[in-house]
């Protein structure tokens, strides 16, 4: 076999979105096939109808100022109206129109609300489809993708991603556009009430104003940023800090942990006076400006209202119409904050989308069809990372039924074996076959659904035990998930918890022990039922009695099966078909236990230092049960220690009393 390009390596090209200097126009595009879904006529209709709302709304906010001029203009001439009219007067002039005023004011919010509703559905749509699309491609990626990120970082990726949606919807289709229009429309209306002249003022004004708010907007994200970095700062201490109480305890640090946190809280102090002092600037600034241009527009109008062609009217007019559109222009250093963050945050996201996977599916990849379940390794070569090779040209066979152990020290490349067989990784060189068919050309789902696997680490589910046993066939029963923790040995425990199968494991299931943990994995396996078995290493982190139990366990499940075991302790694959030992990504021995101890090679010699070391481990239990017992004076720890193991010592024994 060839070997694979790997598609999300250090060395890949950057993808086509950069999370760096993204354009909001860019990112509208990309958004623009998830607000505006080919196969959704119902979103596409709300879309229609909210941008109808959108231009009725700017309509009504048009005509609220000219209801209030109409009605000063009425007010103003009301003088002249005579006692015997006083119905006229109602009817014609003033009240009408102030009701008139009331009524667009009313008409312009509702519709405005409505527009928001209609179009919620539509941006909420987007969020779930583009985080779902994210959500499985993070799934289709690598091992070796998410082994280099942080997975904390991911979920972030994946939560601003969201939030940036959102955002970019709600500000760009609910802020800006109607910006933009009722900007649009008043220039319009001035020059066709007034002249060039307001045009110019208004003009101006936003221009000066957008252009102040955007330096100082950008001067305020740095200060911002500082604050954050601060705040997040302070925040870190506090829980390391509580983390760590017993060990503050310990050595009387309370006041030296105090004076951290205040470090930390007296620059969060310093960077949020400044945030606050950016933030007085820059509204300062922003009603300096507007106010100017208000001031210069009703000069205008003032003079021209002495020259009689303009009335009281006009000038209230132009008043209402500025303060109207001062609103949406107060957010816009918020709008364009929160659009600049979300462009980036939703960036990070298309970057994720863009990363090919590293191990995809042929074509024509056909569903893996297991008989016997032979695994075969030929001439297999692999490294992480090209300049070391992992392993350098290995060739075995796992016969149907049987088991095969590999074994080697820490760094040969054993637990590699287990990683290719489930095709986290392709090859550089030979290939695997289950049953004469190679694993690269064969669907992954169908190869992962045919190997058990029982890792070192067991990792569970912040769920119930039933949950996570079930994980092992998501259709199986409630009496197949009981028969599979019986079979697990792990019912008894079960029974003794106080909500039974329904207990909750806790978070990666620290709630087990170990021996626990590992005979949920096991009883996960069984209800699996697979033809072929992996063991990683499964009983290396518990203690020498818990071991023999989960590998009798082990024994049972593996029977009849092919098994394949990544073992570290040795003393756990004596009984096995075949032994294969390797060294620096070779194999230097094979054969059965027996036979590998007469030949006196490296396998031998890690099986005495592990029986050294089991021995060691027996005296010092002993040593310990000794030092319990009632009326006897228990020696020193670090002579306990000694006695175990005189190399782990080396301050004198009474230094340690």
């Amino acid at each position: 076999m060839t070997s694979h390009h790997h598609a999300d390596s250090p060395a890949d090209p950057k993808p086509a979105v950069s999370a760096e200097g993204g354009s909001l126009l860019r990112t509208v595009i990309h958004l623009w096939p998830y607000i505006w879904p080919t196969e959704r006529a119902d979103l596409k209709a709300r879309i229609v109808g909210a941008m109808v709302l959108l231009l009725i709304a700017k309509l009504a906010t048009m005509v609220v100022p000219f209801t209030f001029k109409w009605a000063t203009d009425a007010l103003a001439a009301a003088g002249s109206v005579s006692e015997a009219d006083w119905w006229l007067w109602v009817l014609s002039a003033p009240i009408a129109l102030t009701v008139a005023y009331g009524g667009t004011r009313i008409l312009m919010a509702v519709l405005t609300q409505l527009r928001d509703g209609l179009f919620a559905k539509v941006a909420m749509h987007a969020v779930r489809r583009l985080a779902f699309r994210t959500f499985v491609h993070m799934h289709e990626l690598s091992l070796r993708y998410h082994l280099e990120r942080k997975t904390g970082g991911l979920t972030r990726v994946l939560e601003r991603g969201r939030n940036a949606i959102e955002t970019i919807v709600r500000m760009v289709i609910l802020q800006l556009a109607p910006t933009i229009i009722e900007l649009s429309m008043i220039v319009v209306v001035l020059m066709w009430q007034f002249d060039w002249r307001y045009v110019a003022v208004i003009l101006v004004t936003v221009a000066l104003y957008l252009v102040y708010t955007y330096y100082a907007t950008e001067w305020r994200i740095g200060i911002r940023r500082k604050m954050n970095d601060s705040d997040t700062d302070a925040n870190i201490k506090a829980i390391d800090s509580l983390l760590n109480y017993e060990t503050v305890k310990y050595f009387s640090a309370e006041e030296r942990e105090a004076e951290r946190y205040d470090r930390a809280m007296a620059r969060y102090e310093k960077a949020s006076t400044s945030a606050y002092t950016s933030l007085a600037v820059l509204n300062a600034g922003q009603a300096t400006i507007f106010t100017c241009g208000l001031a210069m527009a009703m000069v205008l109008c003032a003079i021209e209202i002495r020259g009689g062609t303009k009335t009281v009217g006009d000038f209230v007019l132009i008043n209402a119409m500025m303060i109207q559109l001062y609103q949406p222009l107060n957010f816009m250093g918020m709008v364009y904050r929160e659009i600049k963050q979300a462009v980036i945050d939703i960036e990070l996201m298309f970057s994720i989308l863009n990363r090919d996977p590293e191990i995809k599916d042929e074509p024509n990849a056909a569903p893996l069809k297991v008989a016997g379940g032979v695994i075969r390794f030929e001439n297999v070569q692999f490294a992480y990372e090209p300049a070391r090779r992992i392993l350098k040209g290995i060739s075995f066979e796992v016969p149907a039924g049987k088991t095969v152990a590999v074994v080697g020290p820490s760094g040969a490349g054993k637990s590699t074996i287990s990683r290719l067989l489930f095709r986290f990784y392709d090859l550089f060189g030979g290939r695997i076959t289950i049953d004469g068919q190679d694993i690269a050309k064969v669907t992954q789902k169908s190869l992962r659904q045919v190997i058990g696997m029982v890792p070192q680490d067991t990792v569970l589910f912040n769920d119930t035990i039933r949950y996570n046993i079930r994980y092992g066939r998501w259709e199986a029963s409630d009496t197949e998930v009981e028969e599979a923790a019986r079979l697990a040995q792990i019912d008894g425990f079960i029974k003794l918890a106080p909500k039974g199968y329904e207990a909750e494991v806790g978070e990666r299931g620290l709630k087990l022990s170990g021996g626990e943990k590992q005979r949920v994995a096991i009883a996960r396996t069984i209800l699996k039922a697979p033809p072929i078995l992996v063991l990683d290493e499964a009983t290396s982190a518990l203690d020498s009695h818990t071991e023999r139990e989960i590998q009798d366990a082990l024994e049972r499940v593996s029977k009849g099966r092919t098994t394949l075991v990544i073992a570290h302790r040795l003393s756990t694959i004596v009984g096995a078909d075949e032994i294969i030992v390797l060294d620096q990504g070779e194999i230097v021995e094979r054969g059965r236990h027996a036979v590998l101890l007469a030949n006196n090679g490296l396998y031998a010699s890690m099986w005495n230092r592990q029986r050294e070391a089991e021995e060691a481990r027996e005296k010092l239990a002993r040593v310990t049960e000794d030092a319990a017992a009632p009326n006897r004076n228990p020696p020193p720890v670090a002579d306990i220690i000694a006695q175990a193991d005189p190399s782990a010592i080396t301050a004198p024994a009474d230094a340690a009393e």
